[in-house]
């Protein structure tokens, strides 16, 4: 009988209370409005690593095999479309399409090139105008040494 007693008193105690439970949503709820007001801040840096991979190998390989076919890379007038449609001058020697198409960066600006490089004067200089879209510091381009080469 007693026994009886001590579990009916362990079940009508057994679960959460209303209390725990709105704790519980609000923790919850605080943790979620973290996430969601730093979720640019998380995948943000994804973006800039697209770019420098697309800077840095993606174009080399085309831009290489234009250069070995035409005698030169191409220059800043004829840009990256190049790659994809046959100049007007020199075309018995182009052998493209060299890409099938020519993204923009991860913020929806076309990457820009430059032959005869400002920062490599011996090759082109090739970059993404990054996150704020105009030519300034944080621009990602082929001259930058990412950090990975630094550890």
């Amino acid at each position: 009988m007693l026994e009886e007693k001590k579990n009916k008193k362990r079940g009508s105690q057994a679960g959460f209370t209303l209390l725990e439970v709105l704790i519980a949503i609000a923790l919850l709820a605080a943790i979620a409005g973290l996430l969601v007001s730093n979720l640019d801040r998380i995948l943000g840096g994804g973006r800039e690593e697209v770019a420098r991979l697309f800077v840095e190998e993606t174009l080399e390989t085309p831009l290489t095999a234009y250069r070995v076919n035409m005698g030169r890379y191409p220059s800043t007038e004829d840009g990256l479309e190049a790659l994809l449609k046959k100049p007007s001058d020199e075309a018995v020697n182009w052998r493209g399409p060299y890409v099938k198409k020519l993204n923009p960066d991860p913020w929806g600006t076309p990457y820009q090139y430059r032959y005869p490089g400002e920062h490599n004067e011996s090759g082109f200089d090739l970059w993404s105008l990054g996150p704020d879209g105009v030519e300034s510091e944080d621009d990602i381009g082929n001259w930058t040494v990412s950090t990975s080469e630094n550890d």
